[in-house]
């Protein structure tokens, strides 16, 4: 092992794997520690096409093609006053005109061994025991791997938390804001056969509004599907000893979902998961960065996680990168790093919320989505909906930083 490192990432999921990948490629010494063994099972499968300017960043799109995962073009919806299902396409404004369905274990392992090619030294199954701070600032961690309890202490200029939930360094200062009306569980499982919608819509994520909450289905290339049901945790608790009869029953009385599960058969055992959305106040500290879920978790609605992940350590790598060089303006960078993301991701929740009013016409989501990105409306209300949810309306680059007169722009090295 290195003696010394520039980086260390804590966790190899999206974000983990795309700020090692490109510190990496840029010349920085990087070491990822993840917890688990890849390749794991993760929830999450419909992406959004936000991820592929930093796929491109990654060099990555081709080996993420290579893996054949379903093109999705677009989304289909039912959702507002009139019943009747409606989509939109990404490609009737985003110029990235399709993201992916994916098997998370699967994508998330691709990404994994590409940020090892591009020169990242990843340790799996290395548990970070704590972090290690002289004074107020982040210089290292503490970790074990595997079942040993030999605890190791690895130092180096910046430490990026990219923990997924565990978010490490939120919790390390107590530093995690919920936001209580997103207190939702969510229950899935996977079927195989049944209907799938004609030509490029064949690919697109379903979401039925299913007061008190909603289901998905998202479609493979294999065959099989997920279908899940998201609602507060009041609507489980009350289904008694058997919550997962909620998700079956709210399948059976869904209008679109069960008309595509006709004739599917059930592959997979169901399962639950907690979707508590919630920010970190804080998601830097000197020394320290946190991007994707160790920095928020966002209701998964628009799909948004692996976006706000990947985008989010994209411009913690920039900043990094840049640091790095120019260690005496790191609060600055660090400042403007912290809040391009907490902009992006408000503007992210505060639809969310709007959008989980059903009652509304489709027309009052688009023309909210356009008071959000688009106030000048440069773009019709439709289209801005469509930038909002493709993750294609952007995060403020760290890259407008002037330093020393020149943009902070990464080159490959």
């Amino acid at each position: 092992m290195q003696d010394a490192y520039d980086v260390i990432v804590i966790g190899g999921g999206p974000a983990g794997a795309t700020a090692s990948g490109l510190l990496a490629k840029w010349g920085r010494r990087v070491l990822m520690l993840e917890r688990e063994k890849f390749p794991r099972y993760h929830i999450g499968e419909s992406l959004v096409p936000g991820i592929i300017p930093v796929l491109q960043e990654l060099d990555a799109v081709e080996v993420v093609e290579a893996s054949a995962p379903t093109k999705k073009w677009g989304l289909s919806l039912l959702w507002g006053e009139d019943p009747t299902p409606w989509a939109v396409d990404f490609d009737e404004v985003c110029p990235h005109p399709y993201a992916y369905e994916v098997k998370r274990a699967e994508f998330d392992n691709v990404l994994l061994t590409h940020s090892r090619r591009l020169g990242a030294t990843v340790i799996e199954e290395a548990s970070v025991r704590d972090l290690v701070f002289e004074g107020d600032r982040c210089v290292g961690v503490r970790y074990s791997v595997g079942r040993s309890e030999k605890v190791v202490e690895q130092r180096a200029a910046i430490v990026v938390d990219c923990s997924g939930q565990s978010k490490i360094l939120a919790r390390h200062q107590d530093a995690v804001d919920w936001h209580d009306d997103l207190k939702n569980l969510a229950f899935w499982s996977y079927f195989q056969g049944g209907i799938r919608y004609e030509g490029r819509q064949a690919g697109n994520i379903v979401v039925e509004n299913n007061p008190p909450g909603w289901l998905w289905m998202i479609p493979f290339n294999d065959g099989s599907c997920s279908v899940g049901f998201v609602a507060p945790q009041t609507e489980f608790a009350s289904a008694g000893p058997n919550p997962t009869d909620v998700l079956y029953q709210r399948i059976a009385d869904s209008k679109e979902i069960s008309r595509l599960l006709a004739g599917s058969v059930e592959v997979a055992a169901p399962r639950t998961t907690k979707d508590w959305s919630y920010t970190a106040s804080t998601m830097t500290a000197p020394g320290i960065f946190s991007a994707g879920d160790a920095a928020a978790f966002i209701d998964p609605l628009f799909s948004t996680g692996v976006m706000l992940a990947m985008k989010g350590a994209s411009t913690a790598a920039k900043t990094i990168h840049a640091l790095l060089d120019k260690p005496e303006r790191e609060e600055e960078l660090r400042a403007a790093y912290e809040s391009s993301y907490r902009a992006f991701l408000e503007s992210v929740i505060s639809f969310v919320r709007f959008f989980y009013d059903p009652s509304r016409k489709v027309v009052e989501y688009f023309e909210r989505a356009r008071a959000l990105v688009d106030p000048a409306e440069a773009l019709a209300a439709r289209e801005d909906f469509i930038q909002l949810v493709s993750g294609l309306y952007g995060m403020a680059p760290v890259m407008e930083i002037d330093v020393d007169g020149t943009a902070v722009e990464p080159v490959s090295v």
